[in-house]
């Protein structure tokens, strides 16, 4: 029996390919509640349904960066699993609203990859990931570059 695989080597990326991460998650109130807490984002629009009902979604928005922070801890088991280190957030989009009890699937395009220029043990992603809802609206697009192990760490240290 073999054990499960965290995370994809650097030559398994394939640009053009896309990824649809087996993960999701419905959002809970209380989930909203904790990280507005924990982050200290006491805005009402989060956090108070009376103040919400008078706004622009008459309910509970859930704190984009929540949404973010879902988004990317989703995509662990096979974009960051073996990466060294995420080098950069970019372009991070809200494109839509997400509400308490909203469900977040996520898929990753592969846009590029590189080998290090100065370390022949690794090389750098290029992706971008999208968050979309139950009905199928995309909520959030961000890009990031990663620096992600190669397959030869894993033979050379077979060799030991």
């Amino acid at each position: 029996m073999e054990s499960s695989k965290l995370g994809l080597y650097f030559e398994e990326f394939e640009v053009g390919g896309t990824i649809e991460h087996s993960l999701s998650k419905t959002i809970f109130e209380s989930d909203n509640n904790f990280f507005s807490l924990l982050t200290m984002n006491h805005h009402p629009v989060h956090t108070n349904a009376d103040y919400a009902s008078h706004n622009q979604h008459g309910k509970i928005l859930v704190v984009g960066t929540l949404v973010f922070s879902l988004a990317v801890g989703m995509t662990v088991p096979d974009i960051s699993g073996k990466a060294i280190a995420n080098l950069d957030y970019e372009a991070i989009r809200h494109l839509g609203p997400v509400f308490i009890g909203d469900t977040l699937y996520v898929r990753t395009i592969v846009l590029d990859k590189c080998e290090s220029k100065s370390k022949n043990d690794r090389g750098i992603v290029y992706v971008e990931t999208i968050a979309r809802n139950q009905r199928g609206e995309d909520v959030l697009s961000f890009r990031r570059h990663v620096l992600i192990k190669k397959e030869m760490l894993k033979s050379w240290k077979k060799r030991i």
